[in-house]
């Protein structure tokens, strides 16, 4: 069993910068592609950026935060984490870490093995 614990999540300012940290453990993952998604009220689910090990591929990210936030990842800490700049009212939200469920796969919101308690995530206009 995975556990994914989030952190850094936070009421700021339009314009502001969060960082968010997400720690699995149970198990390695280095062969899961990680990464996060979001949930407003009233919304769907968006999957936000996703990373795999394999550095030959780039890592993705939804159209609406391009540019704005970067996923980051640390193999042997078993770590993954969104440094979300630029903030807007429009990005509020809360931010899941997840884990594909199958090694070698693409992580997509059909496709999610495990997935942490969530960080709420504020921008005030």
């Amino acid at each position: 069993q995975v556990t994914l614990a989030e952190s850094g999540g936070g009421l700021v300012q339009a314009g502001d910068s969060l960082r968010l940290s997400c720690v699995a453990r149970g198990r390695t993952l280095f062969a899961h592609s990680m990464g996060w998604f979001r949930q407003a009220p009233g919304k769907e689910r968006e999957i936000v950026a996703t990373i795999t090990t394999d550095r030959r591929i780039s890592p993705y990210y939804a159209d609406s935060v391009k540019g704005r936030f970067a996923i980051l990842r640390d193999n042997p800490e078993n770590s993954v984490f969104l440094q979300m700049n630029s903030l807007q009212p429009e990005d509020t939200a809360v931010y899941y870490c997840a884990v594909a469920r199958e090694p070698w796969s693409v992580l997509t919101l059909g496709n999610v093995g495990f997935c942490g308690q969530g960080t709420q995530v504020t921008v005030s206009s």
